[in-house]
């Protein structure tokens, strides 16, 4: 059998990969086809059959492929969101002068978002978002302020105008990206009030142009509401982000209702 050197320098491991992600390209595997038995695929690929077994658990963990217990290994949806995972894990790990890159990307983002969403967004769409930014206000003028739920809504509002793009690449790696940001985001809501304040009033303006179908003042409106965000979370100082597991709010960023 051919070893992985008779591929340049790839592994073993590498040539699976690659020879699968032929096949998907090639369409001979598509989205929820079942993989060729072991012994043949290995033969096809020229690799052991322990390699071609080493090459499907990375693509599994890629979210790529799943094996079913005693069904066989088949294509998963191939779902951007799920593929993005791995980014998702390695962007919650950036901090310092990457972290406000990762803001940089999410405001480039999510302002096509805007104005791709002001093109398609529909009344129901338009009214979940109105009553999102009621509760968001309820929570902002409640005795005390409740963060959590103003956070919250403010993560709700960002994902509708993501998924109202109709792009679900893009709304997938809003998702991504926006992970990173929650941490700061929440720092601003717990200690600024009046930046807490000022993002409902752009959300508001935000939503505003896209009840008017207005692309332009869309995509304006989301850039400076983000310009104004992250030129305020890039200015915390990293001491001012320790220790947010002592803080009962500062979880809301690792959970799932944030994600």
């Amino acid at each position: 059998m051919t070893s992985g050197t008779s591929n340049g320098s790839m592994s073993q491991t590498d040539v699976v990969i690659s020879g699968v992600k032929r096949m998907l390209s090639s369409r001979r595997l598509r989205p929820g086809d079942r993989l060729p038995i072991e012994k043949d695929l290995a033969a096809e690929l020229q690799v052991s059959r322990g390699s071609l077994r080493e090459g499907v658990r990375a693509l599994s963990t890629m979210g790529i492929l799943e094996t079913r217990q005693g069904a066989g290994t088949f294509v998963t949806r191939l779902e951007p969101a799920a593929l993005l995972s791995a980014m998702e894990f390695w962007v919650g790990l950036q901090d310092g002068e990457r972290a406000n890159q990762v803001h940089t990307v999410r405001r480039a983002l999510e302002t096509e978002a805007a104005a791709a969403a002001a093109i398609r967004i529909g009344e129901e769409q338009l009214d979940a978002a109105e009553r999102i930014l009621e509760r968001a206000h309820a929570a902002i003028h409640a005795a005390p302020i409740d963060h959590a739920a103003a956070m919250q809504c403010d993560v709700e509002f960002h994902r509708l105008v993501a998924e109202a793009s109709a792009n679900h690449v893009l709304s997938a790696l809003i998702e991504t990206v926006s992970t990173n940001t929650i941490r700061g985001r929440m720092w601003r809501s717990i200690h600024d009030n009046e930046g807490l304040l000022a993002t409902h009033r752009e959300h508001l303006g935000i939503l505003e142009a896209l009840r008017r179908h207005d692309v332009d003042r869309a995509r304006t409106r989301m850039a400076n509401h983000l310009y104004a965000v992250e030129d305020y979370v890039t200015a915390i100082p990293e001491s001012g982000l320790e220790g947010r597991e002592a803080d009962p709010l500062g979880a809301l960023a690792d959970s799932e209702a944030v994600r």
